[in-house]
C-alpha cells in the first residue's frame, strides 16, 4: 500500500527546516554510514550526522507534525517511528535499488525497531532539480514519485525501491522507519479502507446506530490485529 500524505508541512514549517538545513555549518556526512551492507555498494548521497543537535532537532520537529496528521495515523497506524533522518542529493548522486533492512538499532537507546514502513517526505520543490525519483517496485508494477515539498509518500519497507541520479540541482528529503501496531501490510491496508468509510459515513451524516456497528467492527479488528 502506498499513501500520499500532503502537506504534511505547511509552508511556514517548511521554511524553518529549509532554513535549517540550507545553513553553512550543517554536519553533512556520507550517507553510506547508515547503510546496510547491500546499500553500501548502491548508496552515493549525503546526509546530517544523526547524533548531531541539529538532526535532533529537526527531527522532534517532524515527529510533532506526525503526530497530528490524521492521515498518517490512520495509514501507517505507528508503534514507534525511527528518529527522522535528512539526506541530499547533488548532481551525479544516487541510491540503487534496494531492499530497506527488516531491524534497526535506535542510536543511544538499546532498543530496536522492526521497519514494517518507509517514510520519504520532500524538501525541495520538484522544480527545483531534475532526476532524483524514487521508484517503488510493487510486483511488475513500477511506481515513480516526486512529490511537492512538505508532501510524504509512505510505502511498506519490503519494497524493492531507489532514487534515480540527479542531472541538475539538489534533492533534499526527510527520510525514516514505522515499526506499525498492524505487521502485515494486507491487514494494514483493510483497517486504512475501513477507517476512511467510517470518516466518509460521518461526515455526510450517516445512520448512527450502522457507524457504531461499524467503528466497534474496526476496533475488533484492530485489537485481534495489533502486534505489541
Amino acid at each position: 500500500m502506498f499513501v500520499c500524505i500532503p502537506k504534511l508541512l505547511n509552508l511556514t514549517q517548511l521554511a524553518t527546516v529549509r532554513g535549517s538545513l540550507d545553513g553553512e555549518a550543517v554536519p553533512w556526512v556520507d550517507g553510506r554510514v547508515t547503510a546496510g551492507s547491500q546499500g553500501k555498494h548502491v548508496k552515493n548521497n549525503q546526509q546530517i550526522d544523526e547524533n548531531s543537535t541539529l538532526a535532533h532537532e529537526l527531527g522532534d520537529f517532524i515527529l510533532s507534525a506526525l503526530e497530528r496528521n490524521a492521515l498518517f495515523i490512520s495509514a501507517a497506524l505507528p508503534h514507534r517511528v525511527y528518529p527522522p533522518l535528512f539526506n541530499r542529493y547533488g548532481e551525479g548522486m544516487y541510491f540503487g535499488t534496494h531492499v530497506d533492512g527488516a531491524v534497526r538499532n535506535i542510536p543511544g537507546t538499546g532498543q530496536k525497531i522492526r521497519t514494517d514502513l518507509s517514510a520519504t517526505l520532500f524538501l525541495a520543490p520538484p522544480e527545483s532539480y531534475d532526476g532524483g525519483e524514487l521508484i517503488m517496485e510493487n510486483g511488475a508494477d513500477r511506481q515513480r514519485v516526486k512529490l511537492a515539498a512538505g508532501d510524504m509518500i509512505l510505502y511498506p519497507s519490503t519494497s524493492r525501491h531507489c532514487v534515480t541520479p540527479v542531472t541538475r540541482g539538489e534533492r533534499v528529503a526527510c527520510f525514516f522507519w514505522i515499526q506499525s501496531l498492524v505487521r502485515e501490510d494486507a491487514k494494514r491496508e483493510q483497517l486504512f479502507e475501513l477507517d476512511l468509510a467510517i470518516q466518509r459515513l460521518t461526515r455526510t451524516g450517516a445512520d448512527d446506530d450502522a457507524l457504531v456497528r461499524l467503528a466497534a467492527h474496526y476496533h475488533n479488528l484492530l485489537r485481534l490485529w495489533t502486534d505489541m
